[in-house]
């Protein structure tokens, strides 16, 4: 008897092991997950700087087709390197001065592969994709006129400061977060901050020469620089598309379930689904709402409303249903063609691509689009479902704040730039194309390229 309760107490024992030894293993199995869903949505976010480059290539003159190209690729490359050395530690970093700013975690990186360090690695390889990308929408505002040592220069401070610093207001557990203010993934955090950033670079440059040109009555006649490849501005939003479902999907943080709700992998499903449908309804609503204006169903316009329709989502994609993802889109897609009319004929601020309008301006737009729509699983509760005006307040406060702080900072930084180091070519060499004038190379050598100014 003696015997059998000794075997019995031994089958227990190692019963008990196991199961203990299957718990550990569904754990180390769920970080695994996480650390290869965010992996693979970096991966995605990092295509779409192919999709960036392709876009203003596209939508600009050939002449300046290597340039663009070349600011595409260094502005993630020098962005890597300062987000690494500063900019991850002002946007993670401990917090101080009651919400504004991180303070350590400067040039981080643990040798020890633990499970602490596997956080920091995976988290920041997704951050330092979404800080090239506030960083690379300004290139289309600022295109075909600007300084390439110059540009450089400005994209190191945008990745080292101006984005990491109100990224920790919203992200970093700043003061924004606190007070309750929703962007998933960052209508307000990347998208207009680049958004903003694009419409002071383009301010200070002033526009192309022949764009804005005074006649003998006193009138400014307005000419149009059409782009020298629509293909490839095509093919650029569908690879921006395509990136975008990590940009959004991945931003989740975690690909297994836990307890669900909107920061869980259970949230994943739903917002590829409201990121998808507001892109097509942006398409859509461009489409039409261009066709009755121009009378004609305008290309770039179509594309800028597929990509309003994605940036007016990024916001409240995990908040919103799909019918209130079709309603941003569609909304979103009409607002660009207006904006890039105002910007263009009322305002005259020469942005080639529509950077502002599509980022800024829709960015804004999605922003207040969770204090409108947003109601998903009880978060950041709308307008429309009963939650009054108080989200839309902590909206407007999110957007203000940072806006402030994108438009001032990038204002002084490109003014300084400009009396330091210069900011625009010379009208020869802006005549000329930059490809010739900045690289002593062409980028289709052996055409010949045509140049309507």
């Amino acid at each position: 008897m003696q015997k059998k309760f000794i075997v019995i107490a031994i089958l227990l024992l190692c019963l008990g092991g196991a199961s203990a030894f299957a718990q550990e293993s569904i754990e180390s199995l769920g970080f695994s997950l996480d650390v290869v869903w965010l992996f693979l949505g970096a991966i995605l976010v990092f295509i779409m700087q192919a999709g960036f480059a392709l876009v203003e290539t596209g939508l600009t003159r050939a002449k300046n087709a290597g340039n663009i190209t070349m600011k595409n690729v260094m502005d993630f490359c020098f962005g890597a390197i300062v987000y690494w050395m500063i900019g991850w530690g002002f946007m993670y970093g401990k917090d101080a001065l009651g919400g504004l700013i991180g303070t350590d975690q400067f040039f981080n990186g643990p040798m020890e592969l633990t499970i602490d360090s596997g956080n920091f690695y995976k988290s920041w390889f997704f951050q330092v994709v979404f800080a090239a990308t506030a960083a690379t929408i300004v290139s289309g505002a600022m295109a075909e006129r600007t300084q390439f040592k110059s540009y450089l220069i400005y994209t190191c401070f945008i990745s080292a400061l101006i984005y990491p610093i109100s990224g920790h207001w919203v992200w970093g557990g700043g003061w924004l977060a606190e007070r309750g203010f929703h962007d998933f993934a960052g209508s307000t955090v990347v998208h207009s901050v680049g958004g903003w950033a694009a419409l002071m670079g383009a301010l200070v440059l002033g526009p192309r020469i022949g764009k804005y040109v005074k006649n003998a009555d006193g009138k400014v006649s307005i000419k149009a620089f059409p782009g020298h490849n629509i293909p490839y501005a095509a093919l650029g939003v569908l690879l921006l598309f395509f990136g975008w479902f990590g940009f959004n999907g991945a931003s989740t943080g975690i690909a297994t379930v836990g307890e669900g709700g909107i920061w869980s992998g259970l949230a994943i499903a739903r917002v590829s689904v409201t990121t998808c449908l507001a892109a097509a309804a942006g398409a859509i609503g461009s489409l039409i709402f261009s066709w009755l204006w121009f009378k004609k169903p305008d290309v770039s316009m179509t594309l800028n409303g597929l990509l309003a329709g994605l940036v007016g989502i990024t916001a409240p994609c995990a908040v919103v249903s799909p019918g209130a993802a079709v309603a941003i889109g569609l909304i979103a897609g009409v607002l660009v063609v207006l904006s890039v009319e105002f910007i263009d004929k009322v305002l005259k601020v020469d942005d080639p691509v529509g950077a502002v309008s599509v980022h800024g301006v829709c960015g804004v737009f999605g922003t207040l689009a969770v204090g409108i729509w947003g109601n998903v699983d009880g978060a950041a509760v709308g307008l429309l479902h009963g939650g009054g005006f108080t989200q839309i307040g902590i909206q407007l406060t999110g957007i203000v704040a940072v806006g402030a702080w994108a438009l001032i900072t990038s204002l002084i930084l490109f003014l300084a730039i400009k009396a330091i180091f210069g900011l625009r070519v010379s009208p020869k060499d802006e005549l000329m194309g930059l490809d010739l004038s900045e690289h002593k190379s062409e980028a289709y050598t052996g055409f010949q390229i045509f140049s309507n100014m």
